[in-house]
C-alpha cells in the first residue's frame, strides 16, 4: 500500500497495490477530474512532484511523451510504486452524486437516424438517483464489462434517464439496438432490465463563473450538453450561450426541434450547425467543415468565456490546442467530455 498526496491542499489518501490513483482517489470520496477511465481521454492528466508510478496502459493522443517526460501521468491509468505527490484540482462534488450500482429498466428504444438510437432507462422509484447534467453511467454487463455513456436529459420527477447511442459496427452493446446479431448475449429491448453505475465522470457546468459560455458538439456529443442547457433553460441567465454543433450529414442534426424551444426559452442563445460531408443532394446551405474552425472564424478571442466541448476525441483534442494556442482561451476554461469508441468493441 502507498501513500498519494494531492496538492494544492496536502490531501492524502492510501492506494493498494494494482489499484490506479483515480480508482483510490474516487474511493476515498475525493474527486479529480477524469472522464472514460481507460486511458483514452486524457481528462485526468495530472503532474506528479515526488515519487514514482508505473504509468499504465493508455493511448498516446491521451499523453505525449513530451508530456510524460516533463511529469504528467494519467490518474485513470498511473499505479504507484512509491509514495507519491501530485499536482492535481480537486473539485468539490457534494455527497448526493457519489456513484451507486442500482437496476434499471430499458423503457423505450427510438431510433432517430439509420445509426443513432435514444435509449429511454426507468430507475427505481424508491432509490433516489441525483446526478449532474453532463455526467455519464456506465452500464454494467457480463463478465465484468462496461460500456459508458453519458446522460442526456436533466434530472427528472419521471425518474427516466435519455442516452444517446451511435451505432459502432462490431459493438458488444449497440449492436442489439440497430438489430445486428452479435456473438455476445446482450440484448437491449424494452422492459428489459440492466445495471447501471453512476453518476459519473466530471463534465458538468461550473455555476460559479459568469464568463459567457461556448458549447462545442460533434455526433452524439450533443447528448450531455443537451442536459445542460435544459438545466440552464430554467433559470435567469445573463450571458451569452453558443451551441456549434457539428455532423457528417443534415440528416445528423436529430435534435433541430429541440434546439428551436431552447432559442425561445434561453434569451441570448445562439445555434450554429455545421455540417462537415454535405452533398449536393442534401442542399445544405448552412456551415461547413470542422466545427471548431467555424467557431475560430466566429470569434476572435475567447478572454472572458467558458468552453465546454464534447464528441470525437479528435474534435476535443484539437478544439483544445487551437482555442488554447490562437484564441486566448485559458486552459482552466476548457472543459471536455471526449467519446471514445474503443471500449465498445466486442473482444
Amino acid at each position: 500500500m502507498k501513500t498519494v498526496t494531492i496538492n494544492p491542499g496536502n490531501v492524502s489518501f492510501q492506494v493498494n497495490d494494482e489499484e490506479t490513483i483515480l480508482s483510490a482517489a474516487l474511493k476515498n470520496g475525493l474527486v479529480v477530474p477524469y472522464g472514460c477511465k481507460d486511458g483514452a481521454c486524457g481528462s485526468c492528466k495530472a503532474k506528479i512532484t515526488a515519487g514514482e508510478v508505473d504509468y499504465g496502459t493508455y493511448q498516446k493522443r491521451a499523453l505525449s511523451e513530451f508530456e510524460k517526460k516533463t511529469q504528467s501521468i494519467l490518474l485513470c491509468t498511473a499505479k504507484p510504486i512509491t509514495d507519491v505527490a501530485i499536482t492535481a484540482n480537486l473539485l468539490s462534488v457534494a455527497k448526493e452524486y457519489q456513484p451507486k450500482k442500482l437496476p434499471c429498466r430499458v423503457e423505450n428504444v427510438k431510433k432517430v437516424t439509420d445509426d443513432i438510437a435514444i435509449i429511454y432507462l426507468k430507475l427505481p422509484a424508491n432509490q433516489k438517483f441525483s446526478f449532474l447534467p453532463g455526467q455519464y453511467i456506465d452500464i454494467l454487463l457480463e463478465g465484468d464489462k462496461r460500456r459508458s455513456y453519458s446522460m442526456a436529459n436533466a434530472p427528472r420527477e419521471d425518474n427516466l434517464i435519455e442516452l444517446h447511442v451511435k451505432h459502432n459496427p462490431g459493438g458488444l452493446f449497440t449492436d442489439s439496438i440497430f438489430g445486428f446479431k452479435s456473438e455476445s448475449k446482450v440484448e437491449i429491448k424494452e422492459k428489459k432490465i440492466l445495471r447501471l453505475e453512476g453518476p459519473l465522470g466530471t463534465f458538468y457546468f461550473r455555476k460559479n463563473s459568469d464568463k459567457n459560455i461556448i458549447f462545442l458538439a460533434s455526433g452524439t456529443g450533443i447528448g450531455p450538453i443537451k442536459a445542460i442547457i435544459e438545466n440552464l433553460a430554467l433559470e435567469n441567465l445573463q450571458y451569452n450561450i453558443f451551441l456549434y454543433w457539428g455532423v457528417r450529414k443534415p440528416k445528423d442534426l436529430y435534435l433541430s426541434q429541440n434546439i428551436e424551444s431552447w432559442s425561445k426559452k434561453i434569451t441570448k442563445f445562439t445555434y450554429i450547425p455545421v455540417v462537415s460531408e454535405a452533398s449536393v443532394e442534401d442542399n445544405w446551405k448552412g456551415r461547413t467543415g470542422f466545427v471548431h474552425h467555424a467557431l475560430m472564424e466566429d470569434h476572435n478571442s475567447l478572454v472572458g468565456y467558458n468552453v465546454y466541448a464534447c464528441g470525437s476525441p479528435l474534435m476535443v483534442n484539437a478544439a483544445f490546442d487551437d482555442l488554447t494556442k490562437k484564441l486566448n482561451l485559458g486552459e482552466k476554461n476548457f472543459f471536455s467530455d471526449a467519446f471514445t469508441i474503443a471500449a465498445d468493441i466486442n473482444k
